[in-house]
């Protein structure tokens, strides 16, 4: 009995000791977390408004906005401050219109449902600037490849409604390669005539309305991106934008698309000097590449997209050659590849990560580091076009993924198959307060600290303060990790919140000390 009583202190010490020592260690001491974890809670009834704080917009241009927002429906919206030519459906949350003259317009947001209400500050920015905030959306080319239709997209945006993704801010509805006709193809239906007789890009069987598609998706307050490339053919063999510039980008204002994505490919050719006696071959491609040559097709194009009567946010595809990250803005991008594409290194989503990272310097409002797309759920094999399978990508690294790309701000665009979203891949790309991170208004990048072989932290700076940190773990076992205050370059106590649970943890002194789950993730908000 006295040997049982022994224990029985002991143990009740130890129980003591870790009660005293958690505030300074989250998650000490707790085993790996279950591969099925779901860190997000759900939304609450009562409306919560998401999304950016800010929206840039050029003046005398269309303008369409679906306000983010999660609770139980029907929600009832209105706005204090909504500028002359702008208009809302207050049952939908939708903000239609032209954008007024030049200027910042202040509103005040309010939603409303039997549950509650909430009031969101928000600014339209009317200038010369697109993409005050990382783009989000979702792009087809990872689920279905050279298989996509029309038919795909709409269920895309259909999805991204019903599922919840637009109510925490998702909004672009991304075409890629293979809308076009193709000189040749495995499936005939595919392959036609590239351009009429007065040169116009022809889509191929599958897209029979343009027009008609992006009515669709406006309809739902989404907006919709269209893919070509500066070659004479795209990367799949479609039908590129070469020598028909002007003509393709006027004819992609007419369909309404608002993104474009602009993909290098078969520009190879010419860049690097194609057949000599080719008339058609600038100059400066009849020899070695050239940094001038590299910029010259997507500075043609920026300065045509800025032309037009549209607000189209221009995607650099070009796999980060040339430093693309020092000139993008100046050809008038909005956001850059800064690699290959992810989908032959999803294995290495830690290393594509920290090299983009290394660009930071260049990450500020209307101009974004792109280290490729978001790619969980079920999604197709890169290198042979495959069916979508079901990731093999754990659990915690999928939280590790959309945790670094939000703290890069990098553009959070989705590419897996949106009809088979499941409640944990969801879980992942939904969670509002991570989102924040990512479209916080400051735009800054992560800076990165190395504090293992294996571990390392992430750490952004916010608008209203604060500090976004993301405690990373490479390794195949739990480990426990550690960021200083002086990191940080903060001093004294300061209050901490897991973003991904959406919890408070208490108050800190000197240093938050966290276990984090193997290849996973501890996010949290640092308040001073």
């Amino acid at each position: 009995m006295k040997i049982k009583l022994i224990f029985k202190l002991i143990f009740l010490v130890v129980i003591i000791l870790l009660s005293t020592t958690m505030t300074d260690t989250y998650g000490a001491g707790k085993d790996i977390l279950p591969v099925n974890e779901i860190y997000t809670p759900q939304p609450k009834p009562q409306p919560r408004i998401n999304g950016p704080l800010v929206i840039g917009c050029r003046p005398g241009h269309p303008f369409l906005y679906r306000i983010p927002c999660q609770g139980e429906r029907p929600i009832s919206f209105s706005i204090k401050g909504l500028p002359s030519g702008l208009k809302l459906d207050p049952s939908t949350g939708i903000i239609t219109g032209i954008v007024p003259p030049k200027g910042n317009y202040m509103l005040d947001i309010q939603a409303k449902n039997g549950k509650g209400k909430a009031n969101r500050k928000f600014t339209i920015v009317a200038g010369d600037k697109l993409a005050l905030t990382p783009p989000m959306g979702w792009n087809h080319w990872y689920a279905h490849y050279d298989r996509i239709t029309d038919k795909m997209m709409r269920e895309a945006a259909d999805v991204m409604v019903s599922s919840g993704m637009a109510d925490v801010g998702y909004q672009y509805v991304n075409i890629d390669d293979c809308w076009m006709n193709a000189p040749s193809n495995k499936d005939p239906k595919r392959v036609g005539p590239l351009r009429d007789d007065k040169g116009n890009i022809i889509p191929n069987s599958y897209f029979p309305d343009m027009k008609g598609l992006t009515n669709y998706i406006h309809f739902k307050g989404l907006k919709a991106g269209i893919y070509t490339s500066p070659g004479m053919l795209t990367c799949g063999g479609f039908a590129g934008a070469y020598q028909h510039e002007e003509q393709d980008a006027t004819q992609f204002t007419e369909w309404g698309f608002d993104f474009l994505k602009y993909d290098w490919c078969s520009y190879s050719y010419i860049a690097n000097g194609g057949s000599k006696d080719d008339p058609n071959i600038p100059t400066w491609g009849k020899g070695a590449p050239t940094l001038e040559g590299d910029k010259y097709p997507y500075q043609l194009m920026g300065k045509i997209l800025k032309q037009q009567n549209r607000d189209i946010v221009f995607n650099l595809c070009q796999y980060g050659n040339s430093d693309v990250w020092k000139w993008g803005a100046e050809v008038g991008a909005q956001c850059w590849r800064t690699s290959g594409d992810l989908g032959f290194e999803l294995d290495r989503i830690f290393d594509v990560a920290l090299k983009n990272s290394e660009h930071r310097q260049y990450s500020k409002p209307g101009e974004w580091n792109d280290p490729d797309y978001i790619q969980i759920g079920w999604i197709g094999s890169a290198q042979n076009q495959g069916i979508p399978e079901l990731t093999p990508m754990p659990a915690a690294m999928q939280y590790a993924y959309m945790s670094m790309w939000s703290l890069m701000a990098s553009p959070l665009i989705y590419s897996g198959d949106m009809s088979k979203l499941d409640q944990f891949t969801l879980n992942v790309l939904c969670n509002p307060e991570v989102i924040e991170v990512n479209q916080d208004q400051l735009g800054e990048g992560a800076q990165v600290i190395n504090k293992t072989e294996g571990c390392f932290i992430m750490i952004k700076n916010l608008v209203d303060g604060s500090m976004a940190v993301g405690l990373f773990n490479r390794g195949k076992v739990a480990a426990q990790v550690e960021v200083e205050w002086s990191e940080l370059k903060y001093i004294g106590t300061h209050s901490v919140r897991d973003l991904w649970h959406q919890k408070e943890l208490g108050n800190y002194k000197q240093k938050f000390i966290t276990l984090v789950p193997a290849q996973g993730v501890v996010m949290v908000k640092i308040s001073k």
